[in-house]
């Protein structure tokens, strides 16, 4: 079954795309998510919908559904972390019913990194068998225990990746067992080392990943070296240097740290987007998505 998403018909056209991210808040109230959809409409083609990403928030579902009807096309997100593999697969089945095209498939925060510590996790499977949940239901139309689903589902498959994972070899062999999982793009977490990030790329080039799906590239455009500080402590895994960090305090006060924030975005953008493999470019703005057109005007994209 032919998926009719835009993000979809840009990666099987070959186009270079662009992602961004909207994080739902602890609420109700519509304006925050009709605001987000009005800065993000003209500036991307698709939105990925946060699940619960720093704790309680409004579900992923129902801000997918608010940004439909906002007319931008989103990215349903759903994480292992909170659902056993009966409410993964019902959750699948509504998203489909409601109009949801686009998925990511992850595994999600560990909850001592989120607002609720002291809750339990599920992960009674991962990211890369949800990733073939999903596949099963579109191309054979069955549940993960054969049963036969009434109607069609019709979904892009997306998962993430961890570029800085070492050794690179068995990080290629977990990127390969997304692809054959069944997923069409790939979103990598935000790109701070260049050069680590292209050792990444050119294996996966190598091995011919980039030929059968999409990567885009993550960006973080940081705001003040507190933040990097923050970031740095939090997920080790970001390999924000020490350089990037002098550099950001060098700036001065508040405003011009978030002026050079955006200008080392821009420079991350402009060096990865040209680099073999690269299919796009995914903004991670954390919550904060009027820094994304500012980010795009500035990089010339």
């Amino acid at each position: 079954m032919k998926i009719d998403s835009k993000l979809a018909n840009a990666i099987e056209n070959g186009d270079f795309i662009l992602t961004a991210e909207y994080l739902p808040v602890a609420g109700t109230d519509s304006s925050g998510i009709e605001s987000a959809a009005k800065v993000l409409d003209d500036s991307v083609l698709a939105v990925n919908v946060a699940d619960n990403h720093y704790g309680v928030a409004m579900s992923s579902l129902a801000a997918s559904v608010a940004m439909l009807k906002s007319d931008v096309e989103p990215v349903y997100q759903i994480v292992t972390r909170d659902r056993n593999r009966i409410a993964l697969q019902s959750d699948l089945l509504g998203a489909a019913y409601l109009g949801i095209k686009n998925v990511l498939c992850l595994s999600g925060y560990h909850q001592t990194l989120t607002g609720s510590p002291e809750s339990a996790n599920v992960y009674d499977i991962d990211s890369i068998q949800l990733v073939a949940a999903v596949r099963k239901l579109r191309d054979e139309g069955v549940l993960l225990d054969g049963t036969k689903i009434e109607g069609g589902f019709s979904m892009l498959i997306g998962a993430a990746a961890n570029p800085y994972l070492t050794p690179i070899e068995l990080n290629i062999i977990r990127l390969n067992k997304k692809v054959e999982a069944g997923a069409d793009f790939i979103q990598t977490q935000a790109v701070f080392d260049i050069e680590a990030f292209g050792q990444w790329l050119d294996a996966a080039v190598s091995e011919g990943v980039t030929e059968k799906i999409a990567i885009l590239a993550g960006i973080m455009p940081l705001e003040s070296a507190a933040e990097a500080e923050k970031l740095r402590e939090t997920y080790t895994d970001l390999y924000i240097s020490d350089e990037l960090l002098e550099r950001l305090k060098a700036a001065g006060d508040e405003q011009a740290q978030k002026k050079e924030g955006l200008a080392i975005s821009a420079e991350t953008i402009k060096k990865v987007k040209d680099m073999n493999g690269v299919r796009g470019i995914h903004i991670l703005s954390g919550g904060k998505e009027a820094v994304v057109p500012e980010l795009l005007a500035v990089s010339g994209l």
